[in-house]
C-alpha cells in the first residue's frame, strides 16, 4: 500500500461524519454491505466499511482492481447502479458480480475539490434490490460531495497541523539559538576581554602592549556583532526587543559619552553635538543611546569623510526628536526601501564594518518604545536620520 493511500485512509478515519454516511446507505437500501474506497490505477483500498454481511472486509483491506467495477467508474467518472445482476442486460455475464456474490450493487464517484478522482462510495448485497427508481442514487451523489469538501477540510487542517508543529520546532531551535549566544558565545568573548585587559596593565614594551591592544579590540568587536545578533534574535525571531522605559534624567551624558567614544575610533572626524533641554523623557536609556551610537556609526562610515557630522537631541512640539545628519551622496530609492531591513548594506559598503543589523535594530528599538525612524536622503542636503518619540 502507498505512502499517498495509507495518508487518504487516515485523512477519511478522521472525517466523522463517515460512519453515519454508511450507516443511512444501508438503512436507506437495505443492503448489508457499503464502502468508501480509494481507488488508483493499481489499487483498490477500503477506507471505511460496514459490513454486517460477512464480506469480509475491513479498513485498510484490499481488492484486485480488476475484479472490481470501480476501474470503470475511474475511467468514466460515471455512477454504476444495478438492481439484480444475474438479469442485467449490462453485467449479467459481467465476472464482478460472480466473483463477489452480489445481486444488487451501486457505487458513485468520489472527487477531490479540484476535480481529481479520489475513488467511491459502493453499496452490495447477494438479494435484488429496487435501486435505479429510487432517491438511493442522487442521495449517495451528494454523500459524495459532502466527502470531497470534507477531504479538502480535514487535509486542510492536517496542513495547518504540521505547519504549527514546524513553527513549535523553530521556536525551540530559536530558544536554544538565543541561548547559546546569550551565554556559550557571550561568556568566552568576556573572559578574553577581561584577561587582555589584565595583560595590558602588565605589559612593559611597546610591541607586547600592540599586540594585546589587537586583542582586547578584537574581543570587543566580536562581543558587539553577537549583541547585535542577539538583537536580531529577539526583533526577527522572539518577541521582539523589549525596553525598560522610565525616566531618564542622564541620557544627554549617556549621549555625549557615545560621541567621545565613536570620536575616539575616528579622530579625524568632525561631529558637532547639540543637546536641548529634554525635560521629563522617559525611555530606555542604554537602548536609545545603542540607537543613537548605530546611527552615528552609520553616519561616521557612509558619510562624506571630510564632512562634518551633525548631532541633535531635542523635545519639538511634545515629541522627542534625536537626529544624525551627515554630508555625502544621497542614499538611491531602491536603497531607502529596504534601508531598515536586516543584514542590508549600500552598495560599495565595506563588509568587514558589520554584519548589515544597525539599522535594522535602531528601527526595532524605535518602535518597541512606541516611536518610529525617519530618513531624509538627497544631493544637496545630505542624509539625516530622525529617531522621533511622542512624549504622550
Amino acid at each position: 500500500m502507498g505512502k499517498d493511500v495509507n495518508a487518504d485512509i487516515a485523512t477519511i478515519r478522521r472525517i466523522n461524519a463517515v460512519p453515519a454516511i454508511l450507516q443511512v446507505i444501508c438503512e436507506t437500501t437495505g443492503m448489508r454491505f457499503a464502502a468508501l474506497a480509494r481507488v488508483t490505477e493499481s489499487t483498490w483500498t477500503a477506507c471505511a466499511v460496514l459490513d454486517t454481511l460477512g464480506f469480509g472486509l475491513s479498513a485498510g483491506g484490499e481488492l484486485d482492481m480488476a475484479t472490481t467495477l470501480c476501474h470503470e467508474i475511474r475511467a468514466t467518472h460515471e455512477t454504476i447502479v444495478i438492481d439484480q445482476a444475474s438479469v442485467d442486460e449490462q453485467y449479467c455475464q459481467h465476472n464482478t458480480p460472480r466473483i463477489y456474490n452480489f445481486e444488487s450493487y451501486i457505487s458513485v464517484p468520489v472527487f477531490r475539490v479540484d476535480g481529481s478522482f479520489f475513488g467511491t462510495i459502493c453499496a452490495l448485497d447477494p438479494l435484488p434490490a429496487q435501486l435505479k427508481n429510487s432517491a438511493i442514487r442522487p442521495m449517495m451523489e451528494s454523500f459524495a460531495r459532502l466527502l470531497s469538501i470534507q477531504i479538502q477540510s480535514e487535509e486542510n487542517f492536517q496542513l495547518t497541523e504540521a505547519a504549527l508543529q514546524k513553527e513549535r520546532e523553530i521556536a525551540e531551535l530559536r530558544e536554544q539559538f538565543i541561548a547559546v549566544l546569550g551565554h556559550d558565545l557571550r561568556n568566552p568573548l568576556f573572559a578574553i576581554s577581561a584577561g587582555a585587559e589584565l595583560l595590558l596593565r602588565k605589559a612593559t614594551d611597546e610591541k607586547s602592549r600592540a599586540i594585546i591592544q589587537n586583542i582586547l579590540t578584537s574581543g570587543r568587536r566580536a562581543a558587539h556583532l553577537v549583541e547585535d545578533v542577539l538583537d536580531f534574535a529577539r526583533g526577527r525571531l522572539g518577541d521582539g526587543i523589549t525596553v525598560n522605559v522610565q525616566p531618564c534624567p542622564e541620557l544627554a551624558t549617556a549621549l555625549q559619552h557615545g560621541v567621545a567614544e565613536l570620536q575616539r575610533v575616528h579622530p579625524q572626524r568632525v561631529i558637532h553635538l547639540r543637546i536641548g533641554d529634554l525635560g521629563d523623557l522617559r525611555c530606555d536609556r542604554e537602548r536609545v543611546t545603542q540607537l543613537f551610537s548605530n546611527l552615528l556609526a552609520n553616519a561616521l562610515l557612509h558619510g562624506e569623510p571630510d564632512g562634518p557630522v551633525e548631532v541633535s537631541a531635542d523635545i519639538q512640539e511634545n515629541v522627542f526628536v534625536l537626529g544624525v545628519h551627515n554630508q555625502g551622496p544621497p542614499i538611491a530609492p531602491e536603497i531607502l526601501a529596504q534601508l531598515f531591513q536586516p543584514f542590508s548594506r549600500p552598495p560599495g559598503g565595506n563588509p568587514q564594518r558589520g554584519l548589515g543589523l544597525g539599522l535594522y535594530i535602531a528601527n526595532q528599538i524605535a518602535l518597541a518604545h512606541g516611536g518610529r525612524m525617519e530618513v531624509l536622503s538627497s544631493a544637496e542636503a545630505g542624509t539625516l536620520f530622525s529617531f522621533r518619540l511622542p512624549l504622550a
